[in-house]
């Protein structure tokens, strides 16, 4: 079983940048496609990114294409999220997921950190 721990959000003014960090423990990373969901006051959790066990592909929710960057260090078994042009409607809590099995559901997720975008 995979353990994921966040880390690296915060306060932000709009417009600014932050860069979340997830560490995994246990477990076999360079085999699992790792993915980025979030979570709003009030809303449902959302897709974010993903990318690929060996960081050749990468996907984007429309909310962050062109402004957030997903990547992978396998050597440190651990993924990140870089967060660009920030935005209020990017409030959320961010989780990290892993999905372990080639196919299927993310199964794995840490427990979340808060990045708050003010006005």
């Amino acid at each position: 079983q995979v353990q994921l721990v966040e880390s690296g959000g915060g306060l932000v003014q709009a417009g600014g940048s932050l860069r979340l960090s997830c560490a995994a423990s246990g477990g076999t990373f360079s085999s699992y496609s790792m993915g980025w969901f979030r979570q709003a006051p009030g809303k449902g959790r959302e897709f974010v990114a993903a990318i690929s066990w060996s960081g050749s592909s990468t996907y984007y929710a429309d909310s962050g294409k062109g402004r957030f960057t997903i990547s992978r260090d396998n050597a440190k078994n651990s993924v990140y999220l870089q967060m660009n042009s920030l935005k209020p409607e990017d409030t959320a809590v961010y989780y990290c997921a892993a999905r372990t099995a080639p196919v299927g559901e993310y199964d794995s997720w840490g427990q979340g950190t808060q990045v708050t975008v003010s006005s």
